[in-house]
């Protein structure tokens, strides 16, 4: 395993290289302050050597690894080891229990010749090239945002022999829903408190906690939605629970808000796991959970969606709604189709993500898979 090489990498590592470098000369134009552009090379060396370590497992766990590319002067207060570390499968494998939580990246850089770890660092500047291990044989390449810790772009996802490179142009597609625009991230950097944020946050919780789970988004102020629901809702709230809305009105973007935001993105996440859809509005009020979906009175069973993925060189499909995955999926379209100002967020048990929308262009239901953007 040490001498193998992973031919994933070679193949993705010029397509990689590429993306960073244009968009670090771009930043270099607008006299931004940005991390160093990696070659073919060290993308290829980095890549390889945590493909092979995403396969081995320590003491029976599996490594979840973070590998930035900067030098140790690049970050802010990092922890530099005496010794720096070989850049190999082993190595890496063993120190991951130190490094698994999120926001600590081990730090890549050449001494003497040769790619090494030498040290760890939670901040990275602009642009910064970003590896994760995210399962076996499953990595993800990234970048940081630069105006906010923790708002990082997917840039690429290889699983196995694929490569998924995340179409940047996918954002500016007719009737793109602005969930599926702040999490491609490739526009102007998004406040923490800018709305659809919420939903970025929502989609990655629903999808952490891996039961599976539907969540509908309504307009607010209106019972619309009531018509698309089966009587009687076991689990309505009434008043609606209203803390994550009073949190968006806040906005007091301090330490103790993200935190209390996280909580509370949490609590109604975990409320999609129960069986049914849980039922938000546009501003955040839980209305409800464990809802059965109905088909409204005198509306047309659907009968395709348009499916597509931010992928490059994905293309649309037309498919019957069953064919996307369980009664989820099915009782989602439905409810988009009926209620044309909602849109319904899908999690599958296998991390599968989707996103219904009603598309004007197309008169249609959108079905945007989105999971390589939540990795």
């Amino acid at each position: 395993m040490e001498t193998a090489k992973y031919g994933g990498a070679n193949a993705a590592a010029p397509r990689i290289a590429s993306h960073f470098a244009s968009h670090i000369r771009a930043a270099h134009r607008d006299g931004q302050a940005v991390a160093a552009a990696p070659s073919v090379s060290t993308v290829e060396a980095l890549i390889d050597a945590a493909f092979w370590a995403s396969l081995r497992r320590e003491e029976g766990y599996l490594p979840k690894i973070s590998l930035a590319y900067l030098p140790a002067e690049q970050a802010l207060r990092p922890m530099v080891f005496e010794r720096p570390l070989p850049l190999v499968p082993a190595i890496l494998a063993k120190v991951a229990p130190a490094v698994e939580r999120a926001g600590i990246h081990l730090g890549v850089w050449e001494q003497d010749g040769e790619l090494s770890v030498w040290g760890t660092t939670r901040t990275i500047p602009m642009y910064c090239f970003v590896l994760e291990v995210s399962s076996p044989g499953l990595l993800v390449v990234k970048h940081h945002r630069g105006e906010e810790s923790a708002k990082f772009v997917n840039v690429a996802v290889l699983e196995g022999d694929r490569l998924m490179m995340i179409d940047e142009k996918a954002s500016s597609l007719p009737d793109c829903p602005a969930l599926l625009a702040s999490l491609l991230g490739f526009d102007a950097p998004a406040s923490w408190a800018e709305s659809v944020n919420v939903l970025v946050q929502l989609a990655a919780s629903m999808r952490a906690h891996a039961r599976g789970g539907a969540l509908l988004v309504v307009p607010s102020g209106t019972d619309t939605w009531r018509e698309s629901i089966v009587p009687p809702i076991v689990y309505g709230i009434k008043p609606f629970f209203s803390e994550l809305s009073q949190l968006m009105q806040e906005q007091t973007q301090g330490r103790r808000w993200q935190e209390a935001l996280t909580r509370a993105v949490d609590v109604v996440a975990g409320l999609t796991a129960v069986d049914g859809a849980t039922i938000i509005t546009d501003k955040y009020e839980l209305l409800a959970f464990g809802a059965k979906i109905g088909r409204r009175d005198n509306s047309p069973r659907v009968e395709s969606v348009i499916v597509t993925e931010p992928i490059e060189g994905s293309v649309p499909h037309t498919m019957n709604p069953t064919e996307m995955g369980g009664t989820r999926h099915l009782s989602a379209t439905q409810f988009v189709h009926d209620q044309r100002n909602a849109v319904a967020l899908v999690a599958s048990q296998d991390g599968r993500f989707t996103v219904f929308a009603w598309s004007p262009c197309e008169a249609s239901v959108h079905a945007h898979r989105v999971e390589a953007l939540l990795l």
